[in-house]
């Protein structure tokens, strides 16, 4: 259980630390571009989900969208813990971790990020952004694109390693996934033999 804590507590340290240092030394829009326009350090902040995508109904989207986050972590810990005393190799278990860390990340600003920066209310903070990626702009003979920059949302550490970890998992793991209900299954029956 070691490494996925690892795995776990080294990405929220990554995502929160940069988050803090972004919402202290910057003004809500500025931008610092690295590696000569590569990528930009722009800070925003969101009432959302990942990327900036919002739910309607901004309060109580926000405190569902807490709530669900909450849920979605409770199990994704319950699965892990599951998955290590079936002792399952440390692929799975690192997709997992990732899954775990960007949901933390991100509950962490909802809940608690209006309290400290004294803002809103708890379940009511906004979510930090600052990476922004304008790879390149459509030319405008494009239909429907032109003009258009190729990925425009702005998004943090906790939205990466979401978003790698389902593509991990996807990609690296598939054989995993599709054995996924087999293991449950296999647990479930020695569990009722021990019983």
């Amino acid at each position: 259980m070691k490494k996925p804590l690892i795995v776990i507590f080294l990405v929220l340290l990554l995502d929160q630390v940069s988050k803090i240092l972004v919402k202290t030394t910057m003004a809500i829009g500025e931008a610092v571009p690295v590696f000569g326009k590569w990528f930009y350090i722009m800070f925003i902040e969101n009432n959302g989900m990942a990327f900036g995508w919002e739910i309607s109904g901004a309060e109580w989207g926000k405190i569902f969208l807490s709530l669900f986050r909450v849920a979605a972590v409770i199990f994704l810990f319950w699965l892990l813990f599951r998955l290590v005393k079936k002792e399952v190799k440390f692929g799975p278990l690192f997709g997992i971790s990732l899954l775990i860390a960007g949901a933390l990340g991100n509950i962490i600003d909802g809940m608690f990020y209006g309290l400290i920066f004294d803002y809103a209310g708890f379940l009511q903070g906004k979510v930090v952004d600052m990476l922004y990626f304008p790879l390149f702009t459509f030319p405008e003979w494009v239909p429907f694109l032109g003009g258009e920059i190729f990925f425009s949302p702005v998004f943090n550490i906790a939205d990466s390693a979401i978003t790698i970890g389902i593509f991990y998992m996807i990609i690296f793991q598939w054989g995993f996934i599709k054995n996924f209900e087999s293991i449950i299954e296999t647990e479930n029956k020695e569990h009722g033999e021990r019983d």
